[in-house]
């Protein structure tokens, strides 16, 4: 088992690269990694619902799911 540490500091501004911290540290836990995810910047409002929900990254579902997906893998987020 690894600890992996993801940084991002995109924003609702490009969705897709937005969601990767999310969509990469949740792939990461399900393979049994621990892992946290590190929001600067922009990023940091990802954190309210209503910014996760209209962030729509190209092929995948809303932030939001992404989002609540992680939380419930126990996903550390500091922001």
């Amino acid at each position: 088992m690894y600890k992996v540490l993801f940084k991002s500091a995109w924003g609702s501004d490009d969705p897709t690269k937005a969601a990767f911290a999310f969509l990469h540290a949740n792939a990461f836990a399900e393979a049994g990694h621990e892992c946290q995810i590190f929001l600067l910047d922009e990023a940091v409002s990802l954190m309210r619902s209503p910014v996760a929900e209209s962030v729509v990254p190209v092929g995948w579902p809303p932030l939001g799911e992404a989002l609540a997906r992680a939380i419930s893998l126990g996903i550390r987020i500091h922001v």
